[in-house]
């Protein structure tokens, strides 16, 4: 089936509001943020260094971070969210006259005001930020649209950044500035009227307004979620961990290793938010308009891997007598292995955020979602803290260069992944079930939405290859336990991802007794818990390519558990690598398409074996 693009979102009263305006308060942030360093560093006399200055401007905006993101959860619980926003916006307008006044004025303490203000409306903004997109998405739509706010948001810090620098380059920058920042003020607050009502999901919440006490508390409830919660949250963090090493060097980086002008920090910079953005949007391509954890161990493969290659080509472009300019080394070849590193590492960041946020909006529970989303700023204002403090251990103290670094950055990313995917393996078994519906074969998907969005139901098919388990649990948005014989549940590599699903293995009753004991009792548990369960009926793999009889194994589960039962038909896996086809080979069907059907619920009253086995017969049609 065709689905439109996640584009088409920016067509709809629900999302289009929301996406302008977290995209002009990104905007914003970063335009004062970035205008207030240059002014310190460049136009005012402060008589001193201006280091120190600069330093407690990044302290003043991620403070707030700390101090108020355990109330902004709260917030976003008991109000309604679109109130929410608009008092917020109406907030920022404020907040920008106040440092517009001090551009005007030349006044450095009112700018480092608005700036810890803006610091604060961002902490406040930003668990609504992220809850309300659960309510106003449908669930295929939850990935396209983080994909479109992770893309806004990075766009609009680029913006902001190189915005900041056309305006600071004026000589009449004070009025340049102070008129454009309270404008995208205005232009943020004007679109957050348009965002559509989100109601509270815990209006009956009594505040805490102790801050360090409920920091305390938000955060645990955060490291208290669902593993795959939990880990998820940590990997967000460390993503900003990595983001914030790697965005903070590349001002040196370009003068002292591309001996290169303030344009090649441009380049740099643009590479890098672009590289976020294209593998933000794709990432609802690649998943398959669900939420697609693997995709989380694929991106962070790929930032080790380019980490790795920008590491190992820095140093390779020689010094010249005058700075180079972006031109200039777009024009050599050796500048283009860093700069498709660095456009490499935003592609694949992309990767691993976009789904990451988009499973702990799907599973925390509605009405922790804001303060979970609060734990989650926390510990990312946390992770960057941390990020500034081993970043000087590692240049100052143990004098490494910015290449090595990196290297640092690309290991560490290695063993913290590691780590994550250890204790969740549920991202690593998604991971292979991904590569190997993306690799060996074209999945096409028809008529899935026959299978319930909850509630329990036996699904059935032909059972034609070794990997059809893993094909149709990637196919699927919800989790299935699959039932199959143990031979085929202990294969070596595939055991692990049997295991972390649920798998239930079974074996004949002649065979083992116990194990086929244990797999109808296991079946029950599972129907019994509103779970979707999986059998292949045929009870072996097909010889030749057609549809063997159904067991009358069938039959005994429904009557333990009446439940709906859902054909489904495989097309197109007979002849391939991982089929009995005597012919197979591995190329002879690489990348084949392979597609599956699934049919209309049949009532466990009629659901006897042979009409199931026809049922499916003829959703498979002739294509083997």
């Amino acid at each position: 089936m065709s689905h439109p693009s996640q584009f088409a979102l920016l067509q709809k009263r629900r999302f289009l509001p929301f996406f302008v305006t977290q995209s002009l308060g990104a905007f914003n942030d970063n335009l004062f943020k970035q205008s207030l360093i240059l002014a310190i560093l460049y136009k005012l006399s402060l008589g001193g260094d201006g280091t120190m200055l600069v330093n407690l401007c990044a302290l003043l905006f991620i403070l707030p971070f700390f101090l108020f993101s355990a109330l902004a959860g709260q917030f976003g619980e008991k109000f309604a969210k679109d109130a929410l926003i608009r008092t917020i916006k109406l907030a920022e307008i404020v907040i920008m006259g106040v440092g517009a006044a001090g551009f005007l004025y030349n006044h450095l303490w009112m700018m480092l005001v608005a700036l810890f203000a803006m610091g604060t409306h961002s902490a406040l903004f930003g668990p609504v930020k992220y809850s309300i997109l659960p309510q106003a998405l449908r669930e295929e739509e939850l990935v396209g649209g983080n994909g479109l706010v992770e893309m806004g948001t990075f766009l609009a810090i680029l913006a902001g950044t190189i915005g900041a620098g056309v305006m600071m380059s004026s000589t009449h920058y004070a009025p340049i500035v102070a008129s454009a920042v309270v404008l995208v003020a205005v232009l943020g607050y004007l679109a957050s009227r348009a965002i559509p009502r989100a109601a509270a999901s815990s209006p009956q919440l009594k505040l805490q307004w102790n801050i360090f006490s409920q920091t305390v508390a938000t955060l645990r409830m955060g490291l208290k979620q669902t593993p795959a919660v939990s880990r998820s949250i940590v990997g967000n963090s460390w993503f900003w961990f990595v983001g914030a090493i790697y965005l903070t060097q590349i001002p040196a980086y370009a003068q002292e290793w591309m001996h290169g002008d303030e344009t090649v920090v441009t380049l740099i910079l643009t590479l890098f938010s672009v590289g976020i953005a294209v593998g933000s949007l794709l990432c609802e391509r690649l998943s398959g308009r669900k939420v697609e954890i693997g995709l989380v161990p694929f991106g962070s493969f790929g930032l080790t891997v380019f980490g790795l290659l920008w590491w190992w080509h820095s140093g390779d472009i020689p010094a010249a007598g005058a700075p180079y300019d972006w031109l200039a080394l777009l024009g050599m070849s050796k500048a283009w292995w860093i700069l498709l590193s660095i456009m490499g590492l935003g592609v694949f960041g992309g990767f691993y955020i976009v789904p990451l946020y988009a499973l702990i909006q799907s599973r925390t529970p509605e009405d922790e979602r804001a303060r979970v989303i609060a734990a989650n700023n926390i510990l990312n204002a946390l992770f960057m803290v941390v990020s500034a403090v081993v970043t000087m251990l590692l240049l100052g103290l143990a004098k490494l260069s910015i290449p090595q670094l990196f290297l640092v950055v690309s290991l560490l990313n290695i063993a913290v992944n590691t780590y994550i995917f250890r204790i969740v393996p549920e991202f690593s078994m998604r991971f292979m079930i991904w590569l190997l519906s993306h690799s060996m074969y074209r999945v096409e998907h028809r008529d899935l939405d026959k299978i319930p969005d909850e509630g329990a139901a036996l699904l059935v098919c032909n059972h034609v290859s070794f990997v059809d388990a893993l094909l149709i649990a990637g196919a699927v948005r919800r989790p299935i336990r699959f039932v199959m014989y143990y031979k085929i549940y202990r294969l070596p590599v595939l055991n692990f991802i049997f295991r972390t699903a649920g798998a239930i293995p079974i074996a004949g009753r002649n065979e083992d007794l116990p194990t086929y004991e244990r797999a109808f009792e296991k079946i029950a548990a599972y129907l019994a818990d509103g779970e979707l369960v999986c059998i292949f009926p045929e009870g072996k793999l097909t010889s030749d390519g057609e549809i063997d009889a159904f067991k009358g194994g069938l039959s005994l589960i429904l009557e333990r558990t009446p439940v709906p039962v859902i054909p489904l038909a495989l097309q197109g896996l007979w002849g391939s690598f991982f089929s009995r086809d005597p012919a197979k080979g591995f190329f002879r069907r690489l990348w084949s398409r392979v597609t599956l059907v699934a049919g209309s619920a049949v009532p466990v009253e009629t659901a006897q074996p042979a009409l199931l086995r026809e049922r499916v017969s003829e959703l498979r049609g002739t294509w083997r």
